[in-house]
């Protein structure tokens, strides 16, 4: 594996809360088999899938996460329609259908997940884009391949930090994927993800990070209580208003933290331990904002109060 990959410092012993409200058994079993349920009419549909209305894709997609026991907020919307560059910060497996609920997507997945049993299947009929991760040669193909799918008109989402992190410490986005809006000329749309408990403390259960399991991940998330997913969608960076990857990336990363008191730990791109180069570091933390030109004026748009769905 390449030293250059993305890494985080959350593992399940160092981050993961050890008291989590758990709800009773029958009924975590019984969120375990609607969400396998839901998820098996999916796959049914994968087929036709191409002719299934984007209303009715974002209606499935929260009706997964509610399903786990997580009640779904939402403020704000994305751009509705044409090419459009997601971006959101990374924590959970339950970010996939959160983002989808915002606005369908060809999400961008690591190669590996290619070769996983049944989900690597369901992952390429989805249409989604992989990037080889530990092949920095084959990355400008990648960025090409983005590039080409936004200018056809298609919205494509990515987790531009390049791992998971735990929720409560984030890092810094990656601005090679950036390079793609820029060469297709359409709007970054920032997505904010947070998780916490109903009383309002956030909530590292749902994290999904280090060498924790898939299976134990969805089986706290199903047999936890009280877990709220917030998904705030601030004004997309509408195009014109960088030329450079660079700025993009650090605006796009400033509307996704807003106010949050996460903290904002740089991701060691040289593997874990390798020394940082200082004025890099200084920039992860406290990205340079730009200033703001006149063509960067927010898109216009409907913003909708903010909407709660209660989980079964």
């Amino acid at each position: 594996m390449s030293v250059w990959l993305p890494s985080a410092p959350c593992t399940p012993g160092t981050c993961l809360e050890r008291t989590v409200p758990v709800t009773a058994l029958p009924r975590a079993v019984g969120r375990l088999l609607a969400v396998m349920a839901l998820l098996l009419a999916g796959i049914a549909l994968l087929p036709v899938g191409r002719w299934v209305p984007a209303g009715a894709v974002r209606w499935w997609c929260r009706a997964v996460v509610r399903a786990s026991g997580v009640r779904v907020r939402v403020s704000g919307a994305a751009v509705p329609t044409g090419g459009v560059l997601l971006v959101a910060n990374h924590i959970s497996w339950l970010d996939i259908p959160l983002l989808a609920a915002v606005r369908p997507a060809r999400m961008l997945a690591k190669s590996e997940i290619r070769r996983w049993p049944v989900a690597g299947w369901l992952t390429a009929r989805s249409g989604a884009l992989f990037i080889e991760r530990d092949r920095l040669r084959a990355l400008p193909d990648t960025v090409a391949r983005i590039a080409d799918a936004l200018r056809g008109g298609a919205a494509v989402a990515v987790f531009p930090e390049g791992s998971t992190w735990c929720g409560r410490a984030q890092g810094h986005f990656r601005r090679a994927v950036f390079q793609a809006a820029l060469d297709a000329r359409v709007p970054v749309q920032p997505v904010r993800l947070r998780y916490r408990v109903s009383g309002g403390e956030a909530s590292t259960a749902p994290a999904f990070i280090g060498d924790d399991s898939l299976l134990a991940s969805v089986w706290r998330v199903v047999s936890a209580r009280g877990l709220v997913a917030d998904v705030g969608v601030p004004e997309p960076v509408a195009p014109g208003c960088h030329t450079d990857r660079r700025t993009l990336a650090a605006t796009a990363q400033a509307r996704v933290w807003g106010e949050h008191t996460a903290q904002r730990h740089p991701v060691e791109p040289y593997g874990e331990g390798a020394p940082f180069p200082s004025q890099a570091a200084r920039d992860v933390v406290r990205p340079r904002r730009p200033r703001r030109s006149p063509l960067c004026s927010p898109l216009s748009r409907p913003v909708p109060a903010p909407v709660s769905d209660r989980a079964p």
